[in-house]
């Protein structure tokens, strides 16, 4: 008997860590679902994947938004019939402020994306997850170093961060009746776009600026791959995977 192909939905998917993700879980013979805002962003990490028989869904939404997540997980039932692993990783941040001058528009747009994105992601998974046949799964959901200490004039992402671990720990509690099991992983400076001016230099909780060492974003995508190929009977809770000279034991 051939086994079912397992299928994944990757947010973010269209840069940085996202699209590392999704290109190694293809590779590993996933069929998988990219989730992202960009539909051209999506396209050229459905062009990188040069795994053979890999089909690729692509489904522009904003995590954000909950009729668009719903029709993007609605796509992915139709056309694959099931979802085996979530990776929730789309994620946003604010300029580097002090709360005292950080709007609220922002304060609620890091909270929109890192937070409630990441709920109803998760909520649309479980739908899938529980009534499929066989039933189970498993949520990946990206949290930061900043989940466990934080960098300076932070405070919007932390607290989404943060919060991503009450809601890690939920999803672990509550999915187990449904055979759903629910990680967090915790990234520090993985080299994408995103962390390019950590190489000339970030803003110390001692006020210097210091250039931070970084890792290559494959690893990420290999750490993930091992939790994604796991049974549903066992489950890395919760991983922090980082460069390794970087300022965060210690930081705190």
């Amino acid at each position: 008997m051939v086994q079912a192909r397992r299928v994944a939905l990757v947010t973010g998917a269209g840069s940085g860590i996202g699209r590392a993700v999704a290109i190694k879980l293809a590779g590993a013979g996933f069929d998988v679902t990219l989730l992202g805002r960009r539909r051209e962003e999506l396209e050229k990490t459905a062009d990188a994947v040069s795994a053979s028989g890999t089909r690729m869904l692509i489904t522009p939404a904003d995590v954000s938004v909950e009729e668009s997540v719903i029709g993007a997980f609605n796509q992915c039932r139709e056309v694959f019939g099931r979802l085996d692993v979530l990776f929730n990783n789309a994620g946003t941040f604010t300029e580097g402020l002090p709360i005292d001058k950080l709007p609220l528009a922002e304060w609620k747009r890091v909270v929109d994306v890192n937070l409630t994105g990441c709920f109803l992601c998760a909520r649309e998974a479980v739908r899938i997850m529980k009534t499929q046949n066989p039933k189970g799964g498993r949520i990946i959901n990206n949290g930061s170093i900043s989940a466990q200490v934080p960098r300076p004039f932070s405070v919007a992402y932390t607290a989404t961060k943060h919060a991503i671990t009450g809601l890690t720990k939920s999803l672990s509690l509550d999915g187990r009746s449904d055979n759903i099991a629910c990680s967090q992983i915790d990234i520090g400076n993985a080299a994408t776009d995103l962390t390019a001016k950590m190489g000339s230099g970030i803003l110390q909780a001692n006020g210097n600026t210091m250039v931070e060492p970084r890792m290559d974003v494959a690893h990420v995508a290999d750490a993930v791959l091992y939790i994604a190929n796991l049974p549903l009977d066992a489950n890395v809770q919760s991983m922090t995977l980082m460069a390794t000279a970087m300022p965060f034991v210690g930081r705190g």
